[in-house]
């Protein structure tokens, strides 16, 4: 394996990791409204990040699933919960040169989706889905809308610096 492909393997790993445990933080720092059938989650915010890189669909993946475990879920949440956060995030992956406002539709649309019948059938909330969806899509709107559009915006100006995929890119093959 050459230099570049192993340093960009350990690079895209490591925004990984890095992607996951801010998740994980979030979703624990403000867990007093990360759960339940009225949810802002403000670790999905992060959900933007795929338009940066692709090592931020397995972090949102694996930040969302360890996420709901520390936070207490129960087995279909954190399946389906993390399934919804990863169908998002390979969504905005595929609109990444679109709008970043369009870019955070799908993992609303994923969430407000799957979250509602999560709520229903293994937490027996004893509400309407259409309204869990609304409850739940409005705090996506929020949580992936607002503060994932502000966050693209501060994340736009330095993406080359965060988001650097190589160290190795304008060397020759003599200085490597």
């Amino acid at each position: 394996m050459s230099g570049r492909t192993e340093h960009n393997r350990i690079l895209s790993l490591t925004q990984a990791a890095m992607i996951a445990a801010i998740y994980v933080v979030l979703t624990y720092v403000f867990s007093a409204f990360s759960f339940g059938q009225v949810q802002i989650r403000v670790a999905e915010a992060l959900t933007i990040l795929p338009v940066f890189t692709p090592a931020a669909i397995p972090g949102l993946f694996v930040g969302c699933l360890i996420g709901n475990i520390a936070g207490g879920a129960v087995l279909p949440d954190i399946i389906f919960g993390s399934i919804a956060t990863l169908i998002g995030a390979v969504g905005t992956r595929l609109l990444r040169r679109r709008n970043p406002v369009l870019c955070t539709l799908p993992p609303i649309v994923a969430n407000t989706i799957i979250v509602p019948f999560v709520l229903r059938f293994a937490y027996g909330v004893n509400l309407p889905i259409p309204f869990m969806m609304l409850t739940v899509g409005i705090g996506e709107v929020v949580g992936c809308g607002v503060f994932g559009v502000l966050l693209y915006s501060i994340l736009k100006r330095y993406k080359e610096v965060i988001f650097k995929t190589s160290r190795f890119e304008g060397r020759t093959n003599a200085a490597k």
